[in-house]
């Protein structure tokens, strides 16, 4: 049952339009949604996604402001905001019930979307998400606005460092082109939202109370969110909680076959078939 206010608007679908959606697998599989993080796009789930589509339709969204979404400079990018936007692209291709992904912020955005839709959201995996901005450890990175286009990939792969812990991972020349293609606005905007989203309410307490089948995905070299604080989603009934060793904060690309063994020994118990 739609909560209230949890319908598709006509603005919702006229921006639902901005948004960049790639699909692969069957059309008639269960629905699997991707979520990327910051200053990201669906590009990160490359490496994850043929282990998938065996037995799923996975489909990827690049959120307002990344990838080749649209980057507006007059409209929020408020984390409830950006769930209002995914539940209506998902309206759009039809999609009725779907197990929803979501990486670091794009874990916030996916919350967001089991809470305004939970008639839509199977069941939640989160990929190195913090429960809470205390829980943030990344070293801060300050970049002037004038600064923003003439970033070197140098400078960038700084930006991006505490994305990755494997010993030898080379941050994939994608990954930086992501961060590059956004503009200083819709990055600082995402980042923000995301920050007040945490801010207001830590993320088990807002999923306690919904019911929605939780599994946590964490690297134990995370540095970016502290890796213990994993266990802050216990309060989250019957939450299943997973640390991968010898990898960081982007395990389905540090590590892509152990991160799709663990979605797909969660999501073959949840996922529902497209209505």
């Amino acid at each position: 049952m739609t909560i209230p206010d949890g319908k598709p608007h006509a603005h919702d679908d006229a921006e639902a339009a901005d948004l960049h959606v790639r699909q692969d697998g069957p059309d008639d599989a269960p629905a699997l949604l991707l979520i990327h993080g910051s200053a990201s796009s669906t590009r990160s789930w490359d490496p994850l996604v043929p282990l998938l589509t065996g037995s799923h339709r996975v489909i990827r969204i690049d959120l307002l402001g990344h990838g080749r979404s649209a980057k507006p400079e007059d409209r929020g990018y408020a984390v409830p905001d950006q769930a209002r936007r995914v539940g209506a692209a998902l309206d759009r291709l039809g999609v009725g019930h779907a197990v929803v992904v979501g990486h670091s912020s794009g874990g916030a955005v996916a919350t967001a979307l089991a809470e305004r839709r939970p008639d839509l959201v199977t069941a939640l995996a989160l990929i190195g998400t913090g429960p809470g901005m205390d829980a943030y450890i990344a070293p801060r990175v300050d970049i002037e606005p004038s600064q923003w286009p003439h970033l070197t990939d140098e400078r960038l792969r700084l930006f991006a460092g505490s994305a990755f812990s494997r010993p030898g991972y080379e941050i994939p020349q994608e990954f930086l082109d992501d961060v590059r293609a956004m503009t200083f606005h819709t990055l600082t905007a995402s980042m923000r939202g995301t920050l007040a989203y945490l801010e207001e309410r830590p993320l088990p307490d807002r999923l306690a109370p919904l019911g929605t089948p939780l599994l946590v995905i964490f690297g134990e070299e995370d540095r970016r969110w502290r890796p213990s604080s994993a266990a802050d989603y216990r309060a989250v009934p019957g939450a299943r909680i997973e640390m991968l060793p010898g990898v960081g904060h982007s395990p389905m690309l540090e590590d892509p076959p152990r991160t799709a063994a663990t979605l797909l020994a969660f999501t073959t118990t949840h996922a529902a078939r497209t209505d």
